[in-house]
């Protein structure tokens, strides 16, 4: 496959106070008629992360159609675990609601932070969230001990099915950890069984960071990841049930374009059908400092 670059559609730079810099993890919500509201993590000028979006016409995504006047996710009140910031992961309807399942940021001391997933629930078509409780929705626990990160969350064959990061280990410093992705099910959403198998493993000792999947389901599931080693980039495997993945890194069909806003690096994919087409939002230089872009799946 291989991925053709629309362009660079947003960059957070002070439009409001909780949006003066990064537009990571970008995550779509079509509006009808081809709009389409782009939900993304943005930070203040003390790094910490709310949720926010702007809206684009997939006919010509370039142009920005509207820009929050509100934040749809706030981080949480002190002490809880999201009160450091939080960072949109998944978002799925499901009947009325919108269900956003987030990363809830909680900074440490022997180590930079403590994450852990949210879920917040929105009644009025995601212009507002609310939390379903001040604790995680998953949380660390005796399969995941460390620390989690940016899940995806789908719905097939009757299931819901989460694919999230977590930490195998930590170490002296940020780069000497292990972060690869796991899966977990649930018959509703809210409830989640998880066992700790890894899904998503290193090729290599110089790999040693994965996280932000993104899902679609098909006649197989389908997965577009970062990893990182030297630097950050986007992967690609596929399985036939969700739960067994073959990495297929070289057939992700996206690379960085040299002197470009994504020359040094590709991060946090979310890929999304409209009609024939298949879309891909990403981050380039800075994991979100940088803004997001789009690309189009080429066909043959």
């Amino acid at each position: 496959m291989r991925w053709a670059k629309l362009g660079h559609v947003f960059v957070a730079s002070g439009q409001h106070d909780w949006m003066m810099t990064h537009a990571s993890n970008p995550t779509a919500d079509h509006r009808g008629n081809g709009v389409f509201r782009i939900y993304f993590s943005a930070r203040d000028k003390t790094n910490c992360s709310s949720v926010s979006w702007v809206e684009i016409d997939i006919g010509d995504p370039l142009r920005i159609i509207r820009i929050a006047d509100h934040a749809a996710l706030l981080p949480g009140t002190i002490g809880t675990f999201d009160d450091s910031g939080c960072s949109i992961g998944a978002l799925v309807t499901d009947g009325q609601q919108k269900l956003m399942y987030y990363m809830g940021w909680n900074l440490g001391v022997t180590v930079p932070w403590r994450n852990s997933i949210g879920l917040a629930v929105s009644q009025d078509d995601g212009d507002t969230f609310v939390r379903v409780g001040p604790a995680p929705l998953v949380d660390r626990s005796a399969v995941d001990p460390y620390s989690l990160s940016y899940p995806a969350v789908l719905k097939a064959g009757g299931q819901w099915h989460m694919w999230y990061g977590s930490h195998l280990r930590w170490g002296a410093s940020t780069d000497d950890m292990i972060h690869l992705i796991k899966h977990a099910t649930s018959p509703d959403g809210r409830s989640w069984a998880r066992d700790g198998r890894v899904v998503i493993e290193p090729n290599s000792p110089a790999e040693y960071a994965f996280s932000r999947p993104s899902v679609v389901h098909r006649d197989l599931y389908q997965m577009w990841y970062t990893y990182r080693g030297d630097a950050y980039r986007i992967g690609y495997a596929q399985s036939p049930d969700g739960r067994s993945w073959q990495r297929l890194d070289r057939e992700a069909g996206i690379e960085p374009t040299a002197g470009e806003w994504d020359g040094d690096s590709l991060s946090y994919p979310y890929v999304f059908d409209h009609g024939a087409n298949r879309y891909m939002l990403y981050c380039g230089n800075g994991y979100g400092r940088t803004g997001f872009g789009i690309a189009i799946l080429e066909t043959d």
